[in-house]
Formats: C-alpha cells, sequence, structure tokens
C-alpha cells in the first residue's frame, strides 16, 4: 500500500528512551511495542484534510504533538526511507575482549561464504567481513536499519555460539555516514592500537577484493574502494604512518624487554610465514638476531623470507609436525598462524625441558586471533604468555607524536566521507527513480483516462501515437531537471548544489513515499 494513499497514525505506549536517537543505539534493546502504527488506506484530499488539521489543533512546539512522533519515529523511517542504510556491526579492542573476538573471529578464506550467508538474510542487500586481531567488523546494506541488525546480530551468535545478549553488550553500531567515517579511519590506520600501522591498509583492500568477487552489490564495494583511497591519502599528506610501529614490530619490542640477556645469543622460534611472521623476522634480524627458526606449512614461503635477508642470517626452516622439538630449543616463541585451534596447551608446554641459556621461563608472543597459545599455558610457572593484547605498553611509547597527525589525518577523513556520501547520494538515483515513477503513473493514468472516452473509433497506430507523445512530453518535461540531480561526488559545489535539489525535489513532489517493504518483498521473491 502506497505511503501516498495512506495516513500513518503514531500512538505512543511507553516512553521511548533518550538513546534512541543515538549513532551507538542498540535497536535490538527496543521493544516492538513502543509505537503503534495504523495505516489507514484513504485518498490524498482526506489525508490532506486530516494532516491539516492536525497542523491547526496541536502547538508546532509541542515536542510530544502526533506531527512529531510521526516525523521522528524511527519505526515509520525504517519504511519510508528513500535509500538502504549502511551500517556496520562491530567488536573491536575497545569493546570486547580477546576471548569474545576470537570466537567471533572469520578465518578470510570464510568471508566469500560469509557474505554469502549474510547476503541471503530478508533485509540485508549487501556485505562485508573485516575480521582482524584487532576486530570483527560486519559492513551491511540494510532495506531496514533494525531488523538488518537484529538479523546479522543473531547470525554472528549462532556462528561463534556466543549469546546474543553478550554481543549486543559488547558491540558498537554505527550507522551511514558514521559508518562511512568509522571505516575511512580505520582504514588510515586511526582506529588500530597502534596508531598509522600499514596492515589494516592491505586487510580493507583484500576485504574489497573479495566483496568484487562475490558481485553482491556496488554500494558496500565502493565504500571499501573509497575507504582505500582515504587511507592512501591520509598516509601521503600526514606522514603518520612515518616510524610507526606495527603489531609484530611491537611484538618484538615486548619480546625483547621481557627476555634477559642479548638478542643475538637467544634462539627464536616462529610459527607462521604469513604476513606478520614476515614482518617478525625482519625486525629480529634488525635488532641483532642472526639465527631465526622458521616453522610453516610449505617451505617455499620460507625460501623466499631467506632471499632477502642480509649475509649472515641464518633463517632455518622446519616443517609444523617438530614443532615441540623446535620449541624445546628455543627462548622465545612468536605465533602467526590463521589455525582456528591452539598450537600449544599446558599439556604440552609442561613437558618441554628447561630453556637454553638459563631462561628462568620461555616466552610465548602469540599474535594470532584466534589464539595459537592457550590461556592455560599461562599458569605454568616455565612459561610466560603474551598476545596481541599485551601490546599496548609497548606503543604507548611513540603516541603522542602521531597523535598529533592523526588530527590533520580527520580532516581528510571528513572530507572524503562527504565525497563519497555525496556520490551514494548522486549515483544511486533514489529522487531520480521516484520522480521517473510518479510522473509516468501519472502520466499513464491520463492516457488510460483518455483511452476509455475517446479510443473505441482509434487504430492501433493512432493509440500508439498517443502514447509515444505523452512519453515525449514527461520526458522533455524532467530532461532539465535529471541534469540538476545528477553527481559524481568529485566537485563539492556542485555535490552541495545537487544535494540541495534532490531535497528540494523529494519535497515539492512529495516523493518520500517509496517502501522499503516493496524492496523486501522482491528479494523475498528472488530466493524462491
Amino acid at each position: 500500500m502506497a505511503v501516498s494513499n495512506a495516513f500513518v497514525v503514531v500512538s505512543p505506549m511507553l516512553k521511548t528512551s533518550s538513546s534512541s536517537s543515538s549513532n551507538h543505539h542498540n535497536p535490538s534493546s527496543s521493544s516492538p511495542d513502543l509505537i503503534r502504527i495504523h495505516t489507514l488506506s484513504m485518498n490524498n484530499r482526506t489525508r490532506r484534510g486530516l494532516i491539516q488539521r492536525a497542523r491547526c489543533e496541536l502547538s508546532p512546539s509541542s515536542d510530544s504533538s502526533a506531527l512529531n512522533q510521526l516525523k521522528n519515529s524511527p519505526t515509520n523511517d525504517r519504511y519510508t526511507r528513500e535509500r538502504s542504510s549502511i551500517v556496520v556491526i562491530g567488536l573491536s579492542y575497545h569493546t570486547a575482549t580477546l576471548e569474545m573476538r576470537e570466537k567471533l573471529a572469520i578465518p578470510e578464506a570464510e568471508w566469500p561464504r560469509a557474505i554469502t550467508q549474510l547476503c541471503a538474510l530478508n533485509h540485508i542487500e549487501e556485505a562485508a567481513v573485516l575480521s582482524t586481531c584487532y576486530r570483527i567488523e560486519i559492513y551491511v546494506s540494510a532495506l531496514s536499519l533494525h531488523r538488518g541488525v537484529k538479523e546479522v546480530t543473531d547470525w554472528m551468535s549462532k556462528r561463534s555460539g556466543i549469546p546474543v545478549s553478550d554481543i549486543c553488550q559488547h558491540r558498537f553500531l554505527l550507522y551511514n555516514k558514521d559508518a562511512t567515517q568509522h571505516l575511512f579511519q580505520v582504514s588510515a590506520g586511526l582506529d588500530s592500537l597502534v596508531l598509522g600501522e600499514n596492515q589494516i591498509q592491505s586487510q580493507v583492500k583484500q576485504v574489497e577484493k573479495v566483496v568484487k568477487q562475490q558481485g553482491f552489490g556496488r554500494i558496500i564495494s565502493a565504500l571499501f574502494e573509497k575507504a582505500i583511497k582515504a587511507g592512501k591519502r591520509v598516509r601521503e599528506e600526514t606522514n603518520i604512518a612515518s616510524g610507526a610501529v606495527s603489531v609484530s614490530s611491537a611484538a618484538v619490542e615486548l619480546a625483547l624487554t621481557k627476555l634477559p640477556g642479548s638478542v643475538s645469543s637467544a634462539m627464536m622460534l616462529v610459527i607462521g610465514a604469513g604476513t606478520m611472521g614476515k614482518l617478525v623476522i625482519k625486525h629480529l634480524v634488525a635488532k641483532g638476531c642472526t639465527k631465526i627458526v622458521v616453522m610453516n606449512r610449505s617451505q617455499e614461503k620460507v625460501a623466499a623470507i631467506r632471499e632477502k635477508m642480509p649475509p649472515g642470517v641464518k633463517i632455518i626452516y622446519r616443517p609444523l609436525d617438530e614443532m615441540l622439538a623446535c620449541a624445546s630449543e628455543a627462548n622465545v616463541i612468536f605465533t602467526s598462524t590463521a589455525s582456528e585451534t591452539p598450537l600449544f596447551l599446558k599439556e604440552h608446554v609442561e613437558i618441554l625441558p628447561p630453556c637454553p641459556a638459563d631462561v628462568d621461563a620461555r616466552l610465548f608472543v602469540d599474535i594470532s586471533v584466534p589464539r595459537n597459545v592457550g590461556s592455560c599455558v599461562a599458569e605454568l610457572d616455565s612459561a610466560r604468555v603474551y598476545n596481541v593484547d599485551d601490546l599496548k605498553e609497548v606503543v604507548a611509547a611513540n603516541m603522542e607524536d602521531r597523535a598529533r597527525k592523526a588530527m590533520e589525518a580527520r580532516d581528510i577523513i571528513t572530507e572524503e566521507s562527504i565525497k563519497f556520501e555525496g556520490w551514494r547520494d548522486s549515483m544511486t538515483f533514489p529522487t531520480i527513480k521516484k520522480l521517473r515513477s510518479k510522473t509516468e503513473k501519472i502520466r499513464a493514468a491520463a492516457v488510460e483516462r483518455f483511452m476509455s472516452k475517446h479510443g473505441k473509433d482509434m487504430d492501433k497506430k493512432t493509440r500508439e501515437a498517443v502514447e509515444n507523445v505523452t512519453l515525449e512530453i514527461v520526458n522533455r518535461i524532467l530532461h532539465d531537471p535529471m541534469k540538476h540531480l545528477r553527481c559524481d561526488g568529485t566537485d563539492s559545489r556542485m555535490l552541495h548544489e545537487t544535494l540541495e535539489n534532490m531535497q528540494a525535489v523529494n519535497r515539492m513532489y512529495e516523493l518520500d513515499g517509496e517502501l522499503l517493504e516493496e524492496k523486501i518483498r522482491a528479494k523475498k521473491r528472488e530466493q524462491k
């Protein structure tokens, strides 16, 4: 039922929490009984009369007026929004423990499957998954903001085994512009524990690549594409990454502060030769380490690392099935693999011989999520276990200088965010589509009335001529307005004018009657 032929009466049932206007509002905590919406079928004349009467009878300054409730009702907005909402549902090191993050973590190999499952949800059009050591963030284009958030949260709970209530307690929610700015900040390294770190940029690039391969829409894909551009621009114009530590270098720094004696005499074991493992090796060598045992599934990656080492540095490959034997000879063990189960448990470590070089305890530095070293290992006197959340003490040392650069970076983030929102507003063409739809309905209805009165004696050719001439009239009338409703977002002045034009056209032609429920029904039909 179209909104243009209906009147919505909002009856408050309970007092709505003031937190409902917050960007971090938790939709799942809202009761469906807070607001009752009645949609009454009536013609436009009756609808206009009721609205006019409401305007006369209710004080415009009254916050509790029915008109203000109708305008500000999130439930009403859910169905009359002219476009889908961009939402990020996330848990990061700011809000959730490592234990919770590792249960929610989604390995990169499973991102495509996760996206497919998310896009199969009733109210989700597009999706992307960003899962790293410090965060699990799901970005979606949602037909209904509140229902979409609930569906994604339920999906996260079902996949991880964590109760919905626990996820809701620790998650953060950001919508539209706030979601856009957040991802841009993430890509620029502004939201990382290690401010300005570069690795997150490559992770965002990988997400964008997976989203494009899945082919579930262009909004989320464009969002990540613009985030990569914003991150690159921040690094180029602020030099925020200059001198910045990475997770891997922080892990090495932490290990060396806890390791008695010289790094050159310590036995180092690195398990995992992926990006993180390679960086650990690089920083160990830079600190003077000349002998490193590296374990990996295949020898090829280790051989490639060995070729890039300076003379005098020994990189020794060992297969993973020799892990305990190699660990027994090591002072420090770095782990950075994608294993979803721990490589070291208490029963493995307690049988290892004492550390070489008269070191009291063997150091485990685990920079994997999920963790490669079980928390139970820390109970042993012969072991010291550190994970990614223990790197804060190392990172704090060089935070002050880069915090100043971060202030400069936020201006760039804001500028790039405005450009993306402009692109989204103009390139998704909601106003254009609705204006064409409305004028076409008017034209078709007029032609139908004309034909019912005068079309009996017309031949087929004349009928087609009437159809064509009315189409031409409408297209010519719309031609100039359409030019002022398009913008690619690259020119900020044009962007501002285009957005003003869209708002004016929506207001003058009363175009905000498009129902998202129609989109939902169409999506359900596609799934059958």
